[in-house]
């Protein structure tokens, strides 16, 4: 019997002790259901913090646990973890009712990672969606009644909203949220694929959009952390352009670390709406219900560009491009309109919400009208041939290149002037260079346009130039590259030049010709020097000898002329004496007597015999005397002499003439 009273006890110690031992695993915590209380909840609690029925607010850690079987019943449930690369959306189940037009609770920093259920609830933490987010690797014993942990896998508690109770599964879905919301926000280069088969890297940045806080000012278009009241004080201590451009694009995220810690960012007077600062490259832990990111190409300045920044934020515009500017205003930055500072060679984190650029080339802009296109910019893609008339009605079409430049501090004005890079081109110098070619060809005939082709390019060059003066715009060359003609001016033209060409050949064969002709003269003059130099030395010798000769002949004239002179004054004497001699013979015998005596004087003088070899007698009826003459004359002829008129006597083998008496130098006397 005794036995039985001490089993009795014990049997219901072992039914009442053993089922209240629990035991909770590492990663699980203990969810305590009290069964019965004196104290019932308020209308709309369902968690028990002084002891009433129903779900306590102390959860079982992992271990050994008590809790009495009949008064408490505990379900285990996971513990929260976080993957890496997630992350963990907290929905509170329990707490004040959210402020009119929130969308998620008041955080504090007492609150932690929620894991202390009653610190939250003193402290006043709200229903709904909590700001901050689990980062990866978080591993929390959150109550799984009083919140909700969603991750991009599954859902981590227990609804207590029918509406919920309802789902069948229960997923970021759920909540419209999709599993890549639930994800780290990574800000990095983007990779992509060119069609050129290569993979470009493009530099990105994150544009943020909240969905809390207050709204926007009227106006405004972005929220940026206590407007642009930074900027006014720049301004007010003298600040230069640089100054403000920086201040412009210096970042406030650090004051809510990226909108990491929401509560701050609303703290801090962030607004609703776009945001003015964007991300950099990083991760960061976002919570999807507040914020939503957006990646975006950086701005990249590269050498020998500028980029004109059109702001769409900032101050009130305020016009600081000058009197004599009348395209537009300019101002300065961190003022609504077109920045009188454009920014130079660098990576710029701007929001293109916020702010519009246009890149401008300040290197030499080539700009072609043809069938190809430039390379390096792209901005004649819409430019082609010009296609004109000439006087007669020729169509031509012209290959044509200007080059233009636009000095970087200039850019700001002429996109205020036209636009856009493509409204330069396609707007302002297309018709500068169409129309003035098609009006200079059409007032031409073909072939002076050709023909003055040099002079057009510069007339050009002079017309454009003015043209893009008024825009800003130095014109650095005006270029005709081709000249596509029509078919029949061709055919003339070729025929015309063939001809030319002709010419010009036999030009160039008659000066080959002439040419050689010199050549052959040269080579024959070379091969001759040395007989030159001979004869050149001969007639040098000849003209020494002859002038000799000369001066001996002058000599010997001079005595001849003495001489003679004095032997014609001896023959004129002995003449003149003889003479009056023969006058006197023929006064005292006659003429016919005179002559024989002289003839017989002359022969007794001479060589030839005196006794004659053949002798001479008289014919019939004529007398001695005659018969005589007659031998003597065929005597003298036959052997050569000549008549009495013109004797002659050989001295020394030279011939000197004779008187009638045979003397030399006497004076003939005339026959009879």
């Amino acid at each position: 019997m005794e036995t039985v009273w001490v089993a009795v006890p014990l049997i219901i110690l072992a039914l009442l002790i053993l089922p209240s031992i629990r035991v909770i695993g590492p990663d699980q915590v203990g969810l305590v259901i009290k069964r019965f209380g004196f104290k019932k909840l308020r209308e709309g609690e369902v968690i028990a913090f002084h002891g009433e029925a129903g779900y306590q607010a102390d959860l079982l850690l992992p271990g050994w646990r008590f809790k009495l079987w009949i008064v408490y019943r505990v379900s285990k449930h996971p513990m929260v973890q976080i993957p890496a690369g997630q992350i963990g959306v907290v929905i509170a189940q329990v707490g004040k009712p959210l402020d009119p037009g929130a969308k998620s609770g008041i955080y504090r920093k007492e609150f932690g990672d929620f894991r202390d259920l009653r610190a939250f609830v003193a402290l006043g933490g709200q229903k709904g969606v909590q700001r901050p987010v689990l980062p990866p690797g978080t591993v929390a014993p959150i109550h799984p009644v009083g919140f909700l942990v969603i991750t991009k896998d599954r859902v981590y508690g227990v609804p207590i909203s029918p509406e919920l109770q309802a789902q069948k599964r229960l997923g970021p879905e759920t909540w419209g949220l999709k599993p890549e919301d639930l994800m780290v926000t990574v800000i990095e280069p983007v990779r992509r694929r060119l069609p050129s088969g290569e993979i470009e890297q493009v530099d990105v940045v994150g544009i943020v959009e909240t969905f809390e806080g207050p709204p926007l000012d009227p106006g405004d278009i972005a929220g940026r952390l206590g407007g642009f009241s930074d900027i006014e004080e720049l301004e007010a201590r003298g600040a230069d352009d640089l100054e403000l451009v920086n201040a412009v694009l210096n970042s406030k995220n650090v004051l809510h670390n990226n909108y990491q810690d929401y509560q701050a960012f609303l703290d801090h007077g962030g607004r609703i709406g776009i945001q003015h600062d964007p991300l950099l490259y990083g991760a960061y832990n976002l919570n999807p219900f507040l914020v939503r990111v957006t990646q975006v190409p950086m701005l990249v300045v590269e050498q020998g560009e500028v980029a004109v920044i059109k702001s769409y934020v900032g101050l009130e515009p305020r016009d600081v491009s000058g009197g004599e500017f009348r395209f537009g205003t300019l101002v300065r930055p961190g003022h609504r309109g077109i920045w009188r500072e454009p920014l130079r060679t660098g990576k710029y984190a701007i929001n293109p919400y916020c702010y519009d650029h246009e890149i401008v080339p300040t290197y030499i802009l080539t700009l072609n009208w043809a069938l190809q296109t430039s390379e390096a910019h792209k901005l004649d893609r819409h430019l082609s041939q010009i296609v004109a008339k000439s006087r007669e009605g020729f169509v031509f079409k012209i290959d044509l290149q200007v080059q233009i430049h636009i000095p970087d501090v200039q850019a700001p004005r002429v996109i205020s002037a036209v636009g856009t890079m493509e409204n330069l081109v396609d707007e302002v110098l297309q018709a500068a260079v169409g129309n003035h070619f098609r009006d200079k060809l059409q007032s031409m005939p073909a072939i002076m346009f050709i023909e003055n082709r040099q002079r057009v390019q510069e007339e050009a060059l002079e017309h454009i130039s003015r043209q893009l003066r008024v825009y800003n715009v130095d014109t650095r060359g005006v270029f005709i590259q081709d000249v596509i003609l029509p078919e029949q001016l061709v055919e003339v033209l070729t025929q015309r030049e063939i001809a030319n060409q002709q010419i010009q050949t036999f030009r160039k064969q008659q000066e080959a010709e002439t040419v050689r002709i010199e050549t052959e003269r040269q080579r024959g003059t070379a091969d001759q020097q040395a007989e030159l130099a001979r004869s050149t030395v001969g007639i040098q010798i000849a003209k020494n000898q002859a002038a000799a000769r000369i001066a001996q002949a002058e000599g010997e004239a001079t005595y001849l002329e003495q001489v003679g002179t004095a032997k014609a004054a001896e023959v004129r004497a002995v003449g003149l004496a003889r003479a009056e001699a023969y006058a006197k013979q023929v006064e005292a015998l006659g003429a016919d007597y005179t002559a024989l005596v002289n003839a017989i004087t002359a022969l007794a003088g001479g060589q030839q015999p005196f006794v004659p070899e053949v002798l001479v007698t008289g014919a019939e009826g004529r007398g001695a005397m005659d018969a005589l003459m007659g031998t003597l004359t065929g005597l003298l002829r036959k052997d050569g002499w000549p008549t009495l008129g013109s004797r002659t006597r050989r001295t020394s083998g030279a011939e000197e003439p004779l008187g009638p008496t045979g003397d030399p130098g006497a004076p003939e006397v005339p026959p009879g």
